[in-house]
């Protein structure tokens, strides 16, 4: 099991960048991003963009890998977001991890002054989107029309470090979700939640992990192909409060199956709020005690 974390694009570079340095020093297996243009939990917080976040971190580290967590169709076209991934693949030498989700109905989907699409559209365009992506970062020259995103003698030189690309790690739990992740996926993305309020966490990852299983054994992929990670901090559970939480919170989720656990950057006044001393701790001797 690997141990990341996001660190939210909330300060200007001269005081976020020792942040970044500082989670690859306690061993991060990775350090991502979210890709918003605001926040609705921190809607009046300063905000910075995710691919300059990224592209600055990309040179102010070495080993660390980098990513999305996650970026969207809300307001991404996949032709001008291929060519700024590939450029993230060149300045990081083959560390970026792009995440990628649906996109759900906060100020992202209403930035750009249109009306959010239903939960139909979105999935439509979610499956029309990571395809196109997809095309983009494995060709050096794209055309393809699709029902939303289109690409027309796009070209995408020299191409990326990574090989056949970066690889694509998909936020999904529905049934067209899991399909984009078994077609295109390296990697499985939850918050651990579902629409089912009562259930818990636990349960929630539980339950989509079987569907997960499910789908891959249908596409005839094995289970060991992708990698399963969980982004915490979104749900009710407090892992961070001392080291002997997280280390039965990690132990719990390594047995139902996540590869790979992704806290959340304490940041103050905020719900990621946390002791840094702990939250440190954590980081450097959570993963040696299971």
């Amino acid at each position: 099991m690997r141990l990341s974390t996001v660190i939210l694009p909330l300060e200007r570079w001269s005081k976020s960048k020792e942040k970044w340095r500082r989670a690859e020093e306690l061993g991060f297996s990775a350090a991502y991003t979210y890709d918003h243009l605001s926040w609705g939990r921190l809607e009046d917080r300063p905000w910075f963009g995710a691919v300059p976040t990224l592209s600055a971190a990309a040179l102010a580290t070495s080993t660390i890998r980098l990513g999305t967590l996650v970026t969207t169709p809300n307001f991404r076209h996949p032709v001008p977001l291929a060519k700024d991934l590939l450029s993230l693949d060149d300045l990081s030498n083959g560390r970026l991890t792009v995440g990628v989700g649906a996109g759900g109905i906060g100020s992202d989907a209403r930035v750009l002054g249109n009306d959010p699409w239903s939960a139909q559209e979105r999935m439509d365009r979610f499956v029309n989107f990571v395809e196109l992506l997809d095309h983009l970062l494995e060709q050096p020259v794209t055309s393809h029309r699709g029902s939303f995103y289109s690409a027309s003698d796009a070209r995408m030189l020299p191409g990326t470090v990574q090989q056949p690309r970066p690889p694509l790690f998909v936020a999904a739990a529905g049934k067209r979700g899991l399909g984009v992740v078994t077609r295109f996926g390296q990697g499985w993305v939850t918050i651990g939640r579902s629409s089912n309020a009562q259930e818990s966490c636990y349960d929630a990852v539980s339950s989509q992990l079987n569907r997960l299983r499910s789908a891959l054994d249908d596409a005839g992929r094995p289970l060991d192909s992708i990698e399963r990670l969980l982004l915490d901090g979104l749900n009710d559970e407090q892992p961070l409060v001392s080291l002997d939480a997280f280390v039965d919170w990690a132990g719990r989720y390594q047995s139902l199956g996540i590869t790979e656990l992704v806290i959340h950057w304490p940041e103050p006044n905020s719900l990621f709020d946390f002791d840094v001393a702990t939250f440190e701790k954590i980081a450097t001797e959570g993963l040696v005690q299971l």
